[in-house]
């Protein structure tokens, strides 16, 4: 016997619908290229979508066909979110770091019929897009007089498309499961591969977002999204914050310390997010300027931190200096991205500070709807005792199932993904991520954690961030290498990094070598760039460096 509740669709369109209706004057700020503020609400972003909705379907748009965004995080790329997905079209958010000829194969590869984008990233796309042949037309994210000369073909201005259109224009009809927006993985090794989520996903995907055990959001927040509307859905956040009422603080292209600082103080901001690398920027501004700053007036009580780990320095640093908790958590692309949280448990509210960083240090326990499991090389299931090892696997009901346009399902015959992060469960649930796969350090016969590494070595005072990549070793077979980018005005020596580091880490795990550089690598997603790494430094341990050792 079926239950005799209506079945409401879970879509896009209904969580913008909600915003405008019940927090309809509810702020989203952006900050322009230019450095202005402008001001917009939930009703005006609703309206305007529902404009641009009509104009994609006056344009030809098809329910499933893909359009692309190449833009910075701003009210107009929020509209973009709910006004494609609104028309039934899916959205394909590029990233416009990658590699020209990513960006590229990604347009191509999607066969987007239109690139929504701003005016900064012309310049980008004009060597190439006229050899995508899907690609009817392109619009520009600003006003007509912002508009610049250009060699793109059918070029149009975004605010004249829904200039022409109905504040109350209608949606377009469509399913829970139909798609909704596509993303694609940042392809450090091979093309990059799409995952397409569906309006059912990630509805269900921004409910535990916004749960009180997940990033916990609420009306009463005003959120500064630091993460990229390009980089998985900014992490879910456009959608769990109209879905609560929360406040949008949208800060562009600059993602400075000083400008971070200042919208988190202007617009009371209560929770942000990001990647490490952005926050370990804003406390450097922080601690180098914290005596002319007011630092009682800002509003800020947590900061969430994924895409690659939390340094446990950084962790500390941001309790001791502003107050505020640090949440970790994890995914990725496949997982929509967010599959645990660092939300703490009622018996850490009484844990001493050390203890307390430790919980923190960790990625989380898995919100609802998310299975973890850890595997060994034969398959076979490890338990959750917080010391065995394995790879870890995860499934749920936002977690890819198939990649875009791929033959074969990506998930093995009991729906399990494999992530390619090595993993520790422990008891009480908590997940710890102890590498990459192929990131992991084989010496000996023993793994050494480079993660583990980089935490210890980012510790140390003169240290604003640290690499460690495993190198070939003739008789090891690998040893660990130590990369550190100092602090301003820092001039850390080997001898002395060594020796903090031998009072943290197993005496084996030294790294071999330590290497002073003025700037570490990245991935358009903020991640180090290890592929990188280990091809320029394979060499660095000859066997005449092993034997003068």
């Amino acid at each position: 016997m079926l239950g005799l509740m209506q079945d409401t669709p879970l879509l896009l369109s209904s969580v913008i619908d909600y915003a405008a209706r019940y927090h309809g004057g509810v702020e989203v700020v952006s900050k322009t290229e230019a450095g202005r503020i402008e001001r917009s609400t939930y009703a005006a972003v609703a309206k305007r979508a529902r404009r641009l909705a009509a104009a994609l379907r006056g344009l030809g748009v098809q329910p499933g066909e893909r359009v692309a965004s190449l833009a910075v995080n701003s009210a107009r790329h929020l509209e973009l979110y709910y006004g494609a997905t609104g028309a039934g079209a899916i959205l394909n958010t590029v990233n416009p770091r990658l590699f020209p000829e990513q960006i590229a194969y990604i347009l191509e590869h999607a066969e987007n019929r239109l690139v929504f984008l701003d005016p900064a990233f012309v310049a980008l796309l004009e060597p190439f897009a006229g050899q995508i042949p899907s690609i009817q037309g392109f619009v520009l994210l600003c006003e007509r007089e912002a508009m610049p000369k250009s060699s793109l073909a059918n070029l149009m201005c975004f605010e004249d498309l829904i200039d022409a259109q109905a504040d109350d224009a209608p949606w377009t009809p469509v399913g829970e499961r139909d798609g909704a927006i596509l993303c694609y993985t940042s392809g450090t090794t091979g093309s990059p591969k799409g995952v397409l989520y569906s309006h059912r996903s990630l509805v269900l995907h921004a409910f535990c977002a916004t749960a009180a055990d997940g990033m916990g959001l609420s009306s009463r927040d005003s959120v500064l999204l630091v993460t990229p509307l390009f980089h998985v859905n900014a992490w879910g956040v456009p959608f769990s914050a109209a879905m609560c009422g929360a406040k949008l603080v949208l800060p562009g292209a600059a993602l400075d310390g000083e400008s971070l600082y200042n919208l988190l103080r202007d617009e009371a901001c209560t929770f942000s997010l990001g990647v490490p690398t952005v926050w370990l920027g804003f406390l450097d501004f922080i601690s180098a300027h914290g005596e002319r700053l007011s630092l009682s007036s800002l509003a800020l009580e947590r900061v969430l931190v994924g895409g690659s780990a939390a340094p446990r320095a950084l962790i500390e640093k941001f309790d001791w200096l502003l107050g505020v908790y640090v949440i970790h958590a994890w995914g990725m692309t496949e997982t929509s991205p967010l599959a645990t949280i660092g939300t703490p448990l009622p018996e850490h509210a009484k844990l001493e500070r050390q203890a307390r960083y430790d919980i923190q240090s960790r990625q989380g326990r898995a919100i609802y709807g998310v299975e973890l499991r850890i595997i060994d090389e034969a398959g076979l299931e490890l338990p959750a005792d917080g010391v065995a090892t394995g790879e870890l696997q995860v499934r749920g009901p936002w977690v890819l199932r198939q990649y875009f346009k791929a033959d074969e399902p990506a998930v093995d015959a009991d729906g399990w993904f494999t992530t390619g992060d090595v993993a520790r469960l422990l008891p009480d649930g908590f997940l710890q991520i102890t590498d990459r796969s192929k990131d992991v350090i084989k010496s000996g016969g023993e793994w050494i954690s480079s993660i583990d590494l980089e935490n210890a070595a980012v510790a140390h005072p003169e240290i604003r961030e640290a690499a460690v990549i495993g190198v070939p070793h003739p008789k090891w077979q690998e040893r660990p290498l130590l990369l550190v980018v100092p602090r301003p005005g820092a001039a850390p020596a080997k001898e002395d990094i060594l020796r903090f580091l031998a009072n943290r880490v197993a005496r084996w795990w030294l790294p071999d070598d330590v290497i002073v550089v003025p700037e570490l690598p990245h991935t358009a997603t903020g991640k180090l760039l290890k592929t990188a790494l280990r091809e320029t430094y394979r060499d660095h341990l000859s066997r005449a460096d092993i034997e003068a050792n």
